[in-house]
């Protein structure tokens, strides 16, 4: 069992009011708060080790290379990488996607295929669309049904020897749908497909194990498991990153430079051009470590408590419909009252404390299907409470009435 209000306690904004009320923060999907033990080694690094990284002998700049590399170790213990090389720091979820679609622009040939899903996150679309556009692949896409679920055996149809990438998020942004990513990843790996796991909405809940899911590369965001914006990782297997070609050109990816020939250097510098945020690289191990001292498997218990509490709340609402009813979500729920804009709600409850995200999520596609504007959605943390919940219910209630 959770502490929950020493759990509470770690995180200074979750004391603060907001319009007069306190603050019920159930906007984690698109960013989680931070721990002051994350807070304090952010603060900490700028004070005592500030430096630049791989370029010097003083002692600051070996304090802090040591650091930077310690947390890429850490990243490769936690996702269960084979080699420390194998962890990439990135800006974030979006920049290990382009970085792979960067990469694969000079493998793609014309009627090759890339398969994506409709639950999509834009930054999992759009990088895709452009590769297409450039080499004269081909994008296709798994369907979803009205539960929000993936239509497997249209996935299985897609598949053939001209697909070469698949790329699906292991969790919905939008919908908090878990996708079966094991059997999407071994059924493409079958017909010889590289696949790609968008994990910035699974992380924050869960410990990818990337060899015993066996995908080629797995992106994610720092700042959405408790760590600092401006952070993420992208893995990739040794093999393919050494196929592909460097994302960007400047200091740190080379070996030798002439003005005749440019030499990269080895995995993983061969794609960290450039200072990177050594800073939010750092802190980022401090985040893991924090996540996994409360436990992986507590933090899924006690959330999916939370999930069906929220759940059965939310349906006594009359005229409220949940978007994503299938049977494997994480602590997303999306929902919609009859006759009222996601928008005047989520307004209203605001001024009530309630932070939700309101919109299509950055996933237009879901809300075409489902033919609505978008959606309200409150997504839960191992910080939350059922009394929050409470609170939030009655917030949409009153804001039913006021709009109704």
């Amino acid at each position: 069992m959770l502490d929950i209000q020493k759990i509470r306690a770690d995180f200074p904004i979750l004391s603060q009011t907001v319009n007069g009320k306190p603050l019920v923060y159930f906007d984690n999907g698109a960013t989680s708060q931070k721990p002051q033990v994350v807070i304090d080694a952010e603060v900490k690094y700028y004070q005592e080790i500030n430096a630049n990284i791989h370029r010097g002998v003083h002692t600051l700049s070996q304090l802090a290379t040591d650091a930077y590399e310690v947390s890429r170790g850490k990243v490769k213990e936690h996702i269960n990488a084979k080699f420390a090389h194998e962890v990439l720091f990135t800006s974030g979820t979006t920049h290990g996607i382009n970085l792979v679609t960067n990469g694969f622009a000079s493998i793609l040939k014309p009627d090759d295929e890339v398969i994506v899903s409709s639950l999509e996150h834009h930054s999992n679309i759009v990088p895709w669309q452009m590769l297409c556009e450039k080499t004269g692949a081909v994008l296709k896409v798994i369907p979803i049904n009205e539960n929000g679920e993936l239509i497997i055996e249209a996935f299985d149809a897609l598949l053939s020897e001209k697909t070469k990438v698949v790329t699906v998020n292991h969790i919905s942004n939008a919908l908090g749908i878990i996708n079966p990513i094991k059997y999407i990843i071994d059924k493409a790996h079958s017909f010889g497909a590289a696949v790609l796991i968008d994990g910035a909405q699974a992380v924050p809940h869960l410990k990818p194990d990337v060899q015993e899911l066996d995908c080629d590369f797995y992106a994610f965001s720092g700042h959405k498991m408790c760590g600092p914006t401006g952070t993420g990782i992208l893995y990739g297997k040794e093999e393919w990153l050494n196929k592909l070609p460097p994302y960007q050109g400047g200091g740190e990816m080379i070996k030798e430079v002439t003005f005749e020939k440019t030499t990269y250097a080895d995995l993983p510098h061969k794609f960290e051009a450039g200072t990177p945020n050594i800073a939010g690289g750092i802190v980022l191990g401090t985040a893991i470590d924090y996540l996994n001292n409360i436990g992986f498997d507590n933090i899924q218990e006690y959330e999916h408590e939370l999930l069906e509490y929220a759940t059965k709340r939310l349906s006594e609402i009359e005229g409220l419909r949940i978007y994503g009813t299938g049977k494997n979500k994480a602590s997303v729920i999306s929902f919609n009252i009859d006759g009222i804009h996601p928008y005047d709600v989520g307004s209203i409850i605001d001024k009530l404390g309630i932070a939700v995200r309101t919109g299509h999520h950055c996933a237009q596609p879901i809300m075409n299907f489902f033919c609505i504007p978008g959606t309200i959605r409150a997504s839960f943390s191992f910080y939350n409470t059922k009394e929050e919940i409470d609170q939030m219910v009655d917030s949409v209630k009153k804001a039913q009435i006021m709009l109704s």
